[in-house]
């Protein structure tokens, strides 16, 4: 497919769009804020502005065996100053943490590889900000740590493990968008061991400038950012394979109305959290604060509250697109 194409050629039908708006209206009826978010979704896909960053589509480009080429790229312009060499192949690997007891959660990653030289890289894209994010990341690396190590096996067996961190928010204090942590002698800068590397890309740090000046890192950065507009898009998958590849792969996504429906109802669910959030903490539920409101106002948004408030934000955001569960937590809450 021409690069033009794949920076242009991605549009939705009417009929799509019907589809869509039907479907949230068969779940339950929609209210004027649900069809504006649904329109404003619609609009920017028809405008081709889809969001790389949707974990939905993500997935779809950089974790299947037949596009490997695009995510062997992206790891090469973060890790290869860290690795000291090129990743030259990969292999994806199970995305599932098995617990280690009945006790424990199931975690499930993004994207995780094993490389051509022996290490494990988990890719998460995080586009809502928990406020949890450091011990998040600590809690994913330990388990695919772990999880190559069967009972009774030498700590000669584990593997290095690195994690990269896309992250739509800023975190971190220093300027640049990209840092990677490992274990370090704070006095000494010594290096415990090359075990644990965790890099994080914050990508609303990215300062765009024109694409013949950027790094190969920056370049990808420029792709999640969304910074770019059309012409940009265009220099953007001249300049580097990969990316244009990308490029066309999100066309292929947009062809199935599984697909398509899966990333709707991921973007409404970030839409509606964020915008029930603000709502609430605006007028201070989500400090304790929701007691005594009038009959009649929007109970998602009291949902919102209180479980923001009891630090229950990932639950939350699951049930904007779990009406089950959605239903079960207003029971809970009495609401």
């Amino acid at each position: 497919m021409p690069q033009t194409d794949a920076v242009h050629g991605f549009r939705l039908s009417c009929k799509f769009a019907d589809g869509i708006i039907k479907s949230w209206n068969d779940e339950r009826r929609c209210s004027m804020s649900e069809r504006e978010l649904t329109e404003k979704i619609l609009e920017d896909l028809d405008a081709h502005r889809a969001d790389p960053m949707n974990d939905v589509l993500f997935k779809f480009i950089f974790g299947k065996i037949e596009r490997k080429d695009i995510t062997i790229d992206f790891l090469n312009s973060v890790l290869e100053p860290s690795l000291g060499h090129k990743v030259v192949d990969l292999r994806f690997i199970s995305t599932e943490l098995i617990p280690q007891s009945e006790e424990e959660k199931l975690s499930r990653l993004d994207v995780a590889c094993e490389l051509d030289t022996g290490e494990l890289v988990d890719v998460e894209v995080q586009v809502v900000n928990y406020n949890n994010m450091q011990r998040r990341t600590l809690y994913y690396w330990s388990g695919l740590y772990l999880s190559r190590l069967a009972k009774g096996q030498n700590y000669r067996c584990l593997r290095p493990v690195i994690t990269i961190n896309i992250l739509a928010f800023k975190l971190l204090p220093q300027e640049e968008p990209h840092a990677m942590y490992g274990i370090y002698n704070p006095k000494t800068g010594d290096r415990l061991t090359g075990d644990c590397e965790i890099h994080f890309l914050e990508i609303p740090k990215f300062i765009n400038k024109p694409v013949k000046e950027m790094t190969k890192m920056e370049r990808w950065m420029a792709y999640f950012s969304g910074k770019l507009d059309a012409k940009g898009k265009g220099e953007l998958a001249m300049s580097e394979a990969a990316i244009s590849n990308a490029y066309d792969a999100t066309l292929a996504f947009f062809q199935t109305p599984e697909e398509r429906l899966k990333y709707l109802n991921r973007q409404m669910a970030i839409m509606d959290y964020n915008s029930g959030l603000e709502s609430a903490e605006a007028r201070g539920e989500a400090r304790g604060e929701a007691r005594g409101e009038k009959r009649g106002e929007d109970r998602t948004v009291q949902l919102f509250a209180k479980l923001h408030a009891a630090g229950r934000d990932e639950e939350a955001f699951r049930a904007m697109s779990d009406a089950a569960l959605r239903e079960n937590l207003f029971r809970e809450f009495r609401l």
